[in-house]
């Protein structure tokens, strides 16, 4: 016998073996059709929500594909720039193999369904594969199948969450006018109508006068009328107390024009004319007198007042009161001369700082103004420095009034100062803010952006329902994957967020109509947020108009687009990949 002969002969005995090995545990079979195995993955591409991911798989085993003595091992490997992640496997038997695991039929074929455990998203997973890696085993035999790719990156749209979460400013109690009205009396004797020298010099008229002489003419107070009331006691007829009230009104306008008539200077007729005062009387004051006995530490106090609450007639009362001798004689001495009088107001109006002047004064001389000029005087600015510098004057001088520190803290906010925007917070709720929904609210913004979403939420409960409150709520409902919950927290705030939350709870045909009616509709996330929710609907052109839109206004969302698998679809497309290299 040759050489060659003993070669092919040993040859063929080595084949012989294989193939009896293949034929006896069928894994060199499942080998050869392994190509037979149909695999789908739910969602795809897979995707983020609330930090993680999660995701189905289907096999589906043709009849007399998967051999009985076989046990395969299907591990979900994520694979990402940077390394890779193994899931949990699922675990597939034969008809007759041994150990635990889902059955296959052979005769049959059969199916499985697999849900991964959620783990945590990592940003470079946008560009991830999901790909199975599947071993066969026959008792001590195993063979790795080839690896089948069934997902191409990882959708991470709800990243594009913005945190621009509203801060609540505390508001100033600043008015414009206020009223300075002046008020003096004047006194008569009992059924007289005439004004004594005397009453027109007590303390109380010196008051009104001495203002009136200091203001009058200045450019702080408007003098707007005068306002005389006149009353009667009412301890005698009605009839004539009706005149006689008349007549103290008259008596008093006079007397209090003679005093504005003693200002010589021409310019100033404020009070020269009857025509402004207005005048009214009362014949019998009746709801003084009550106010006064209650006021009283009289003996009989509560026998009068319960004459005045049994009878309505005044000739009655009158009656009643008068058989009460002793009482009615303190009456007289202590009550009723102060029911005889005229109540003189001069109504005035003190104005405020103009609004020229209070922002002026707000940089170059600050000390100057009270709190709420300094607070108002911010919101005459649009230039966000000019608004720290002032609440930080404001905060220096006020220290104990929690607003301006809350105010401050709000700017510094916006400015992106986090860290001093937490410290100035604080010192918000130090100064007495710390029940104050405005700083409840602003101490969880400040939590969010840091981070610390629970901590957010749990001030957010204590800052109540306002607006800002609920659309911050909503951008933490968004990282959390509650984007129903999210939507209706954003109200009737529209914008790019809101948007983002319809668009993740299947709303891609309202994300343009809410984004175009805010003030957000010219910004290039809001065109890349657009560009995501017409690739959703299979709207190419529309989809690659707004992403050049977003390119264009910041570039940097062209390398973004590049590893978003929003786009998958879009990647066989030459305006798509046109516009990206």
């Amino acid at each position: 016998m040759t050489m060659n002969s003993n070669l092919l002969r040993t040859i063929g005995a080595g084949l012989s073996v294989a193939m009896l090995l293949t034929g006896c545990d069928g894994l060199g079979k499942m080998l050869k059709k392994q190509k037979d195995i149909k695999y789908t993955v739910t969602p795809n591409p897979v995707e983020m929500h609330g930090d993680t991911v999660q995701f189905s798989v289907n096999g589906k085993f043709n009849p007399k594909l998967f051999q009985k003595k076989v046990t395969l091992t299907v591990t979900p490997v994520i694979k990402y720039e940077g390394g890779e992640k193994a899931l949990k496997p699922v675990i597939l038997v034969g008809e007759k193999a041994t150990g635990s695991g889902q059955k296959i039929s052979f005769s049959s074929g059969g199916t499985f369904n697999y849900t991964s455990e959620k783990f945590g998203f990592e940003r470079a997973m946008r560009n991830a594969t999901v790909e199975l890696r599947a071993e066969g085993q026959v008792k001590s035999k195993k063979k790795s199948f080839d690896p089948v790719q069934i997902a191409d990156g990882t959708m991470a749209t709800s990243l594009l969450v913005r945190n621009d979460e509203k801060g609540i400013m505390a508001k100033d109690a600043f008015v414009k006018v206020v009223p300075a009205n002046q008020s003096t009396h004047i006194y008569y004797l009992i059924n007289q109508s005439n004004v004594r020298p005397a009453e027109m010099k007590t303390e109380e008229m010196k008051a009104i006068n001495d203002f009136i002489a200091k203001n009058l003419g200045s450019i702080w107070y408007e003098f707007k009328g005068i306002s005389v009331s006149a009353y009667a006691s009412p301890d005698g007829e009605t009839d004539k107390n009706e005149n006689l009230a008349k007549d103290r009104a008259k008596s008093g306008s006079e007397a209090m024009m003679a005093e504005f008539k003693k200002n010589k200077d021409k310019a100033v007729t404020f009070g020269k004319s009857k025509e402004q005062f207005i005048v009214g009387t009362t014949m019998e004051d009746w709801e003084g007198f009550k106010s006064l006995m209650q006021q009283s530490s009289m003996a009989d106090k509560d026998l009068v007042l319960r004459v005045l609450s049994m009878y309505s007639d005044a000739n009655q009362r009158r009656k009643e009161i008068k058989n009460l001798s002793k009482t009615y004689t303190e009456l007289a001495d202590k009550i009723l001369p102060k029911l005889r009088r005229s109540e003189i107001t001069v109504n005035v109006d003190k104005k405020s700082r103009t609004d020229e002047m209070l922002s002026r004064l707000s940089v170059s001389n600050p000390d100057s103004l009270s709190v709420e000029e300094l607070l108002y005087a911010a919101t005459l600015t649009n230039d966000i420095n000019t608004k720290a510098q002032i609440y930080r004057a404001a905060e220096k001088q006020y220290g104990s009034d929690w607003r301006t520190s809350n105010n401050l803290g709000c700017i510094l906010m916006m400015q992106n100062k986090v860290s001093e925007a937490g410290e100035a917070f604080a010192r918000a709720a130090k100064a007495g803010g710390s029940s104050q929904s405005a700083v409840n609210n602003n101490m969880g913004a400040i939590e969010a952006k840091n981070g610390n979403l629970s901590k957010a939420m749990e001030y957010y409960s204590k800052a109540g329902g306002s607006a800002e409150t609920n659309y911050n709520k909503g951008i933490i409902e968004v990282r959390y994957g509650k984007y129903a919950d999210a939507v209706s927290d954003f109200g009737s705030y529209n914008g790019h967020n809101k948007a983002l939350a319809q668009l993740m709870s299947g709303g891609a045909s309202s994300v343009s109509q809410t984004i175009d009616g805010s003030s957000e509709k010219d910004m290039a996330y809001s065109h890349y947020l657009k560009a995501v929710a017409y690739a959703r609907q299979g709207n190419a052109s529309e989809a690659i108009n707004s992403l050049k839109s977003a390119i264009e206004k910041d570039n940097s969302y062209k390398a973004y687009a590049k590893d978003d698998a929003e786009f998958i679809k879009l990647r066989s497309n030459a305006g798509f990949t046109g516009l990206l290299n």
